[in-house]
This record gives C-alpha cells, sequence and structure tokens, in this order.
C-alpha cells in the first residue's frame, strides 16, 4: 500500500506518545529478532523524553496513527569540533512502507543533527536488511567499515 507523503507528519517524541511509540517499537525488536527487557523499553522511553540526555526521537504520523519511529543520538568525537550524531534505531509498520516515510524520518535527523551543530550523521543496518539499503545507497554513503564488537 502506497500512501501520499502529504498525509504524513514527522515530529518529536513527546512525553504523551508512549502508547503510540512502544508498538512500533516492538515491531522494530521483532524485526531485529530481539526481546529488549522492559527495564530496557523504561529506559530508553525515559531517556528520550529528558532534555538532559542526547538521545532524541521522533514518531511518522499518518492519519492519527503512529507509524514509524527514528531514534537518534549525538556524541563527541576525536576527529571534528562539532558533535556526530548516531541513527540508532529506524523503524516503519509494515502497512506504511513504501510511503517514503523511512527517508523523511530519515531528513528528520539530518535536519535535527544540523540545527545541533554535528558533522556528520551515521548508522548502522544489518547485512540481511537488502530492502533498506536500497534507500540508504540514495541518501547516504558507505563508510567501507565492517563493525566489530565484544558484548561486556
Amino acid at each position: 500500500m502506497t500512501t501520499s507523503p502529504d498525509r504524513i507528519e514527522i515530529r518529536p517524541i513527546g512525553a504523551g506518545d508512549r502508547a503510540a511509540w512502544l508498538p512500533l517499537w516492538r515491531g522494530y525488536q521483532a524485526f531485529y529478532k530481539v526481546d529488549l527487557a522492559e527495564a530496557v523499553t523504561d529506559c530508553t522511553w525515559q531517556r528520550l523524553n529528558d532534555p538532559a540526555e542526547p538521545v532524541d526521537g521522533a514518531l511518522a504520523w499518518r492519519d492519527g496513527e503512529a507509524v514509524g519511529l527514528v531514534h537518534h543520538i549525538r556524541h563527541r568525537s576525536a576527529w571534528t569540533i562539532g558533535d556526530y550524531c548516531y541513527l540508532q534505531d529506524l523503524f516503519v509498520a509494515d502497512v506504511a512502507r513504501g510511503a517514503g516515510i523511512g527517508r523523511r524520518l530519515i531528513t528528520h535527523v539530518y535536519e535535527a543533527a544540523k540545527a545541533a551543530g554535528c558533522s556528520r550523521v551515521h548508522w548502522l543496518t544489518h547485512e540481511t536488511n537488502t530492502d533498506a539499503m536500497l534507500l540508504y545507497d540514495r541518501i547516504a554513503e558507505r563508510s567501507g567499515f565492517v563493525q566489530y564488537r565484544k558484548i561486556l
């Protein structure tokens, strides 16, 4: 199903948006086959709503229903004076895919990062997320770096 982008509104997450945000947050976890503890979800929600935190987010709304989410985190870099912005989570509900919502959410992050004086927006995706990479390859550059991690 494709909808007109004119019917989509992107706005920052507010304290009263938890009931709209939670199904999308759970949908994102299901997409990546993870199940985060409720304490993590509660902490994430608190961070999203604390102006002292470097974590921000937005929801995409269509006809009064939240259909997409994005979370982003500002962080320092040893390579620039301005912060970087890490686009950590991006999710669009199945019923709303193909309507340009992912692009609009990423554009929202670009604009927020620029307004905050960030010098770069960056993100990761899983190598199997080929549908999303079709969009990402059009609106950003691949860094060529490979991520390594160790769970502590």
